[in-house]
């Protein structure tokens, strides 16, 4: 049976939902920004009537507007984003359940079935590009291939409100000229060190011997290698499946350099109620407890501690962070950045060991004031509820990382999707 496989992109999301909401910018040059008197304060995301200016995603609000001076700048407004998002879902699980989304605005669709071709997937793509286009107010681009990598790469090809076909027949005419840059997981890091081996383009990857990409990138290389070759056999998730969770975590760049023990302390809060909260989401409790930082020069650190006993309160996550944190990482200070993660999880109702002074009883009234707190934050909002020791500074206090920050899933990093352990050396034709 032929795989039929759609990734659904919408173009310039955050600034789309905003010139759908208010059709008196629509024709005008828009930016969604952060908070200009933050980090924050950079462009989010723009329309095309911005991007003809030379407006680009990430530069600071100045540099757009001294571009474009009638740039209209826009906040962005996270709930309505989620909420556009669920509609779209509903659109595409009216084809199919096989949805998977990657971040808020894209989504991979199966619609393989026997008797259904790459020209019927092409079909119902220019359907949901419509229905999204009537429905929504906003446009998407949509690729149809063959696997998932592909499908991707055909929503990135030609924006806005567009839908590309790559097929196993055209693929080397459209893939192989791509930058290697435009394949996915080929971060910047990767980019420059395939330039310098004169990799520039997604074909000259293709063409690239299997055991040099290995000593080189490890089974990463192996993988972005099948990649470029068409030979991504990853599945498109099931709309109420979830893959199997081995860590869940969450690192953040905050509006300013984190200079002091009490502002590190202060961001391991916000991290670990965020982490906290995915694990009482997911069902689990955590054994194992890490810490990441990245300072000024943008170098590295990371270690890790084993618990007493499996966790899912954020208080009990951020101590044992913090304690790491004095003990390793204090003396790196000032941090641009840190990150909290769990391992070693368990499932929530898994048999516990009581103790016989009374810490698990304690521990599970704490449990129930999380679960509380997690009711308030889903009616009233995550600001409903906030620690006196992010209140010291409104930047941290007004910091969602839950929110804000969407983890994408690595579903091509699954042992399944690597089962081809070395492409064969025939590319050329």
């Amino acid at each position: 049976m032929e795989r039929v496989i759609l990734h659904s992109d919408a173009n310039s999301f955050y600034a789309s939902v905003e010139c759908a909401r208010n059709p008196s910018i629509r024709d005008k040059p828009v930016a969604v920004c952060g908070d200009p008197e933050a980090r924050h304060g950079i462009v989010l995301t723009k329309n095309e009537h911005a991007k003809k200016f030379g407006v680009k995603t990430g530069e600071a609000i100045w540099q757009a507007k001294q571009k474009c001076p009638n740039l209209v700048i826009v906040p962005p407004d996270y709930p309505k984003y989620v909420s556009v998002s669920r509609e779209m879902r509903r659109i595409y699980e009216s084809y199919t359940d096989m949805v998977e989304a990657f971040g808020l605005d894209e989504n991979w669709l199966d619609l393989s079935q026997p008797s259904f071709n790459i020209k019927d997937g092409e079909r119902i793509a220019h359907e949901i590009r419509e229905r999204i286009k009537k429905e929504i107010g906003i446009t998407v681009s949509v690729g149809v291939s063959f696997n998932k990598v592909f499908a991707k790469l055909g929503s990135d090809y030609k924006k806005p409100d567009a839908v590309t076909v790559i097929t196993q027949e055209n693929f080397k005419k459209i893939v192989w000229p791509l930058p290697v840059s435009d394949l996915i997981y080929v971060g910047a890091h990767t980019t420059v060190k395939l330039m310098n081996m004169g990799i520039l383009t997604i074909g000259q990857l293709a063409n690239t011997d299997t055991e040099t990409l290995r000593r080189r990138f490890g089974v990463n290389g192996v993988m972005l290698k099948a990649f470029s070759m068409g030979l991504d056999h990853s599945r498109v998730m099931q709309s109420d499946e979830k893959e199997v969770i081995k860590s869940i975590g969450n690192s953040s760049t905050p509006p300013h350099d984190i200079k002091t023990p009490i502002e590190a302390k202060s961001m391991i809060y916000v991290l670990s109620e965020s982490v906290a909260a995915r694990l009482r989401e997911n069902g689990f409790r955590a054994k194992c407890v890490s810490i990441s930082v990245r300072d000024t020069e943008l170098q590295c650190a990371g270690c890790q501690r084993t618990l007493k006993r499996a966790t899912r309160l954020s208080g009990e996550i951020a101590r044992s962070a913090f304690e790491m944190f004095s003990e390793r990482y204090a003396h790196l200070l000032p941090l641009r950045s840190m990150g909290v993660s769990c391992t070693a999880l368990v499932r929530d109702d898994a048999p516990e060991q009581l103790d016989i002074f009374g810490e698990c009883m304690k521990a599970h009234r704490e449990e129930d004031l999380e679960d509380a707190i997690d009711g308030l934050r889903g009616r009233f909002g995550h600001q409903v509820v906030r620690r006196g020791i992010v209140l010291f500074d409104s930047a941290f206090s007004e910091m969602n990382p839950k929110e804000e920050q969407t983890i994408h899933p690595v579903a091509f990093l699954r042992e399944e999707s690597l089962k081809y352990k070395a492409p064969p050396e025939t590319a050329h034709g």
